[in-house]
């Protein structure tokens, strides 16, 4: 969905633990949220670490070289054999794709159909080729589908539509992969997906579009994954404010697990969370070198985002909004309208971030709440949603809107997220900024619209930056950060920051001239 950030008066097993313990990050999904003891102590992957994880595109695992017992082999020499051999064979079948570049028939609607549970692996060299004519390579709603060791690639999937598994079928895995040169995105997801060691490159709008039509997406794995360099189609300027790209989007997704990937290089975010999604793990990654924020969780609950190395992101769209002279605190880590619910199910009930390293990005991390966007309001961008505690939009209405529960209810907000045992660097030198590059904020917009609205004038700004119970505590600074609180007009120095009203910061330090 479109995310309006300012709206002032009127977005195999082995070798996963191999890449998750060269993060220093192995991990299980009900792991504690909170980090035993009560050091600032950051373990997120170091340099040399970080490298571990990224040679996932250059170094591809190999598939293996011969047919596995009971396997019906592939002729890459056959036009559509894939597809036919497919069609004609029974479910929980096997196929082994042999070296060279497959091909579908010339119809561009021309696609593999697989059965449930049938398993698709690609010898050393295998590459399933769209030659820019075929739409999808993988489609149907067949559960339980197996990608390992195949190349996919020049398909031309349609705006916000995927090149594999198309129509977000339930329980597929894809590991080791090389996903690449599409359009669209290089695929869909469905629930119970995992995405392993797998190579998610210079896809025309996403490397991933976890998003399944009437449905919720639980129980997703991204594990041990490169992607970099998608959103080649660069669609926000031809879409102005579609929010429609990056590296992966999530929306409605119901327990995620991000883990050990390296993210980088891609136009626009990283990752982005939006709309209604809930319970994600977002641990032990490298961010870097994205155009826009590493991380956006938009109109969300409940997350923990721990031990992460985050460098170098948001260079392009934080420079061309502060050229343009917009006061806004745009960030490297962005949560709007996103916070813990104790009242909506998962492994934590607020936002919990903590022990990451955060190094030379435009800005730090931004708490937004816009007070013009709530379920119901022409200004909420994801239009026809409502919160997940609110599901019958017509409710959040006058005048029953202006009294509890519906006056909270009605509302995504920004609320319970505890920001602690991070270490953010800033040099300017390298980031090569003057002004408007060394944020951290917690802000809202003046309340004007619609005009029955009850959220009008400060009350927002107020909730989110004194009553909504967030919260940093115990981090480490080093460079000449600033902070932001209320509004945009409201600069702070560190010991504003922590002083009273806003009492941010307890136990943390800052040492402004040891940026480098």
């Amino acid at each position: 969905m479109v995310i309006k950030r300012w709206h002032w008066a009127l977005p195999t097993a082995p070798l996963v633990l191999v890449l998750l313990a060269a993060t220093g990050c192995v991990g299980t999904p009900d792991a504690p949220a909170e980090p035993t003891g009560a050091s600032s102590t950051t373990v997120a992957p170091s340099r040399s670490e970080a490298r571990s994880v990224a040679r996932v595109c250059a170094k591809p695992a190999a598939g293996p070289a011969k047919a596995p017992a009971g396997a019906v082999t592939v002729d890459p020499s056959v036009t559509g054999d894939l597809a036919a051999k497919t069609k004609s064979s029974p479910p929980n079948t096997t196929f082994w794709l042999r070296p060279g570049t497959h091909r579908l028939e010339s119809d561009r609607y021309a696609q593999i159909i697989p059965k449930k549970g049938n398993s698709y692996l690609g010898a050393p060299g295998a590459v399933l080729d769209g030659r820019k004519t075929n739409q999808y390579a993988f489609g149907g709603t067949a559960r339980d589908v197996t990608i390992r060791y195949l190349t996919v690639q020049r398909f031309v999937a349609p705006h916000d539509e995927g090149v594999v598994n198309h129509d977000s079928a339930d329980g597929w895995v894809i590991e080791h992969a090389t996903i690449q040169r599409n359009s669209g995105a290089g695929l869909m997801a469905g629930a119970r997906q995992q995405v392993r060691a797998s190579c998610l490159r210079a896809n025309g709008q996403y490397g991933m579009n976890a998003y399944k039509a009437g449905g919720l997406i639980k129980d997703l794995v991204i594990e041990g994954n490169e992607i970099v360099g998608n959103n080649t189609g660069d669609w926000e300027r031809r879409r102005s404010g579609c929010g429609c790209t990056g590296g992966v989007k999530f929306w409605a997704v119901n327990g995620a697990d991000i883990r050990g990937n390296w993210v980088h290089d891609n136009r626009g975010p990283g990752l982005w969370a939006d709309t209604n999604n809930n319970d994600f793990l977002i641990e032990g990654n490298v961010l870097e070198a994205n155009d826009g924020a590493a991380l956006m969780y938009e109109t969300s609950y409940n997350a923990v985002i721990r031990k992460n190395l985050i460098r170098r992101n948001n260079w392009v769209e934080g420079r061309r909004y502060a050229e343009r002279g917009d006061s806004f605190p745009f960030a490297t880590l962005y949560l709007s309208e996103s916070g813990g619910e104790p009242r909506v199910p998962a492994r934590t009930d607020k936002i919990d971030i903590y022990r990451n390293v955060l190094e030379n990005n435009w800005s730090g991390i931004t708490l937004w709440e816009n007070a013009d966007r709530f379920c119901n309001s022409p200004a909420n961008t994801s239009s026809g949603d409502c919160t997940l505690l609110m599901r019958d939009t017509d409710r959040c209405a006058r005048p029953a809107i202006a009294k509890a529960p519906l006056y909270a209810d009605c509302r995504w907000k920004t609320q319970r997220v505890d920001i602690h045992a991070n270490r953010f660097v800033l040099d300017k030198s390298v980031v090569k900024c003057t002004v408007k590059c060394d944020r951290m904020a917690v802000l809202s917009n003046y309340g004007t619209y619609p005009d029955w609205s009850p959220y009008k004038g400060e009350r927002v700004a107020e909730a989110i930056t004194l009553k909504q119970h967030n919260r940093w505590h115990g981090n480490v600074y080093r460079g000449p950060w600033q902070f932001v609180a209320h509004d945009p007009s409201r600069v702070l120095d560190f010991g504003q920051w922590q002083g009273t009203p806003y009492q941010q910061d307890a136990d943390s330090t800052l040492d402004a001239g040891a940026g480098a």
